[in-house]
């Protein structure tokens, strides 16, 4: 079948090319978004990216479907000047940042700094009434948040021993949010007397954020870890200025079209210590309909006073692992952040950290982050399978970058060894016949989501990148997740594991901030040695050996959100086994293209421009 056929024709211009290394470049939007939708106007205003941008203006000003008016594709001329205007590919969820043309070179290396606000000499010009409201007035959205009726203890600990949680999606039965968590539950008092917190995330609103904490929380101490620049960084301090008690620490990315993409956030309480680790940006569309990803770790006591060492390690090293990790920001307010964890028992913890940190590792340096990091764990501790072979790999993402050429440049060469690798008594190479199976939206997907069309604003593959990897395509399946019910709310959640042929088990699972893409995970150089990574990114991985489990493997859970008639130490995966590979007329959603032969779940087109 020709590749037009079954991948949709697509015509750009030569101006519209890029090298290989910018095919997946996120270029964040200078100008901030007013957000509205719902008929409703938000009125907050934070520094974005194109396509989320173009989202949510087609949510406010939505195209209605017109068979009349559009009987036809928009032209090829015009997806050319869509391209040539800007709208290239860009989201919260990409995984890098060009340097803009002409900016001094010195520009590009700025390091981490705790910034002091100054009074903006204008404030943004474009705001709502509602933003003279007193945050305590404002009108919010009502969530069913933890309450004493609810059975937190059992939702934190007996019935989910992985505390591994979807977030709740708005508009699906309420069963299958029974098990989920918004925002304001893991701020809730429920979970803990907050002293005070740290913020880590790509596209941050800070007066949406204040919202989500409890009314007593709101004046606690509050950092925020980011990676904004330029004019993106003067409108997150526009932000923050309100608030006294939001300090802002900016991530160093020394190296060219990288992001701060970690999701994080520390809750230091007056009962101990929370590490919440999970996907969705900190703006209100990711909370709302789409499917996200959240690991919530046990409440970590104080250790008593004195103790020093290895005191409170876990089997997983997650707290020397996650102390590295702040320490790579070269950041003061972090180091105390570490020092904070350093002084709190994190032995209960079963999962091991994964994260990328930006630069060029050789030696053993390079075992520590990126998709070598996941080689070396899984060397370490799992153990081989018989026919191991056989089993599959899955990855699922909502953005990805440039892959090269052909699979033989990174994705069915270093990336595939480090996912198949499954312990040390066999040589585990990266075999062909090893199948890769990529969970990627389909057009219909979005068009039939929840959000409609405007949630693939969070989904941005660009006409540019696809169209030099349609190669890539062949490993496509569909996003379907009736076992949570969430079918219909597009993923913005990534997650990677290990099979088996019937996909009754898994061997490993991982959550992770990363997309699929060599800037998150990293790329060999040198001949192999050395590792270079231009984001941040964080998730954790879940092996059967720190659960107690000897056999290698997890089994799945059938149903997500069922009662207790499975094994406890069944495994949530949250969409459906096995994936549906791609029909002859699937084709992956790209952001940056028209579609107007058909309307969405709201009546509408996509037009982005």
């Amino acid at each position: 079948m020709s590749q037009e056929s079954e991948h949709g024709k697509w015509t750009v211009s030569s101006s519209d090319e890029s090298t290989e290394e910018n095919d997946d470049a996120e270029k964040p939007s200078t100008s901030s978004l007013s957000l509205s939708g719902h008929g409703k106007t938000s009125g907050s205003q934070y520094p974005c990216s194109e396509g989320r941008k173009v989202g949510q203006k087609r949510k406010a000003s939505p195209v209605k479907f017109s068979d009349k008016i559009f009987s036809t594709e928009i032209s090829p001329a015009k997806i050319q000047r869509t391209s040539q205007e800007g709208l290239g590919w860009c989201l919260s969820s990409s995984d890098e940042e060009p340097v803009s043309e002409g900016q001094p070179k010195h520009a590009q290396k700025e390091a981490v700094k705790e910034e002091k606000f100054s009074a903006p000499k204008k404030q943004p010009s474009h705001r709502c009434e509602d933003n003279e409201l007193p945050v305590s007035q404002k009108p919010e959205k009502h969530y069913k948040v933890a309450s004493e009726g609810q059975d937190t203890w059992d939702l934190l600990n007996g019935g989910n021993p992985f505390r591994f949680f979807v977030t709740k999606v708005k508009g699906i039965k309420s069963k299958y949010n029974s098990g989920a968590l918004h925002i304001k539950d893991i701020l809730s008092p429920l979970f803990g007397t907050l002293v005070s917190s740290a913020q880590f995330n790509y596209c941050i609103d800070v007066e949406w954020l204040i919202r989500q904490y409890p009314q007593e929380f709101r004046k606690k101490p509050l950092l925020i870890v980011h990676g904004e620049k330029r004019e993106s960084k003067a409108e997150l301090h526009a932000q923050a200025h309100p608030y006294e008690n939001v300090r802002l620490c900016q991530a160093k990315l020394d190296i060219a079209f990288g992001t701060h993409h970690t999701k994080m956030m520390l809750l230091l309480y007056e009962e101990g210590l929370r590490v919440v680790i999970h996907t969705s940006n900190l703006i209100d569309a990711d909370w709302d309909q789409k499917t996200q990803g959240i690991w919530l770790s046990p409440l970590y006591p104080r250790l008593p006073h004195g103790t020093t060492g290895s005191a409170g390690e876990s089997v997983t090293n997650f707290k020397s692992d996650l102390m590295l990790y702040l320490m790579t920001y070269n950041s003061p307010t972090l180091k105390e952040w570490a020092d904070i964890i350093q002084e709190h028992d994190l032995s209960e913890t079963r999962v091991y950290l994964l994260g990328s940190t930006p630069g060029r590792y050789q030696g053993n340096q390079k075992e520590k982050w990126g998709h070598l990091r996941l080689r070396k764990l899984l060397k370490e501790y799992t153990s081989p399978i018989p026919a191991q072979e056989s089993w599959p790999v899955i990855g699922q993402f909502s953005s990805i970058g440039s892959m090269g050429a052909d699979q033989s440049k990174w994705l069915c060469s270093e990336f595939q060894e480090s996912l198949v690798t499954l312990g040390s008594s066999v040589k585990t190479l990266a075999k062909p016949d090893i199948p890769i199976h990529l969970i990627y939206p389909t057009v219909d997907n979005v068009r039939q989501s929840l959000e409609g069309y405007p949630a693939g604003g969070s989904l941005p593959y660009s006409i540019q990148t696809a169209q030099k990897q349609l190669w890539l395509h062949s490993y496509f399946h569909k996003w379907s997740a009736e076992t949570s019910g969430r079918s219909h709310a597009m993923p913005h959640i990534k997650t990677y594991m290990r099979p088996s042929p019937d996909f009754q088990k898994i061997a490993w699972f991982l959550v992770t901030s990363a997309n699929l893409s060599k800037a998150a995970w990293g790329a060999l150089e040198k001949n192999g040695t050395q590792l270079m990574i231009r984001s941040y990114e964080l998730g954790v991985l879940f092996l059967p050996s720190a659960f107690g489990l000897d056999t290698g493997y997890f089994h799945v859970k059938k149903k997500m959100f069922s009662g207790s008639n499975e094994p406890v130490t069944s495994f949530p995966v949250p969409y459906d086994l096995p994936p549906e590979q791609y029909g002859s007329k699937d084709r992956p959603w790209i952001w940056n293209i028209p579609y107007t032969k058909a309307p969405d779940t709201h009546g509408n087109m996509w037009v982005p421009s």
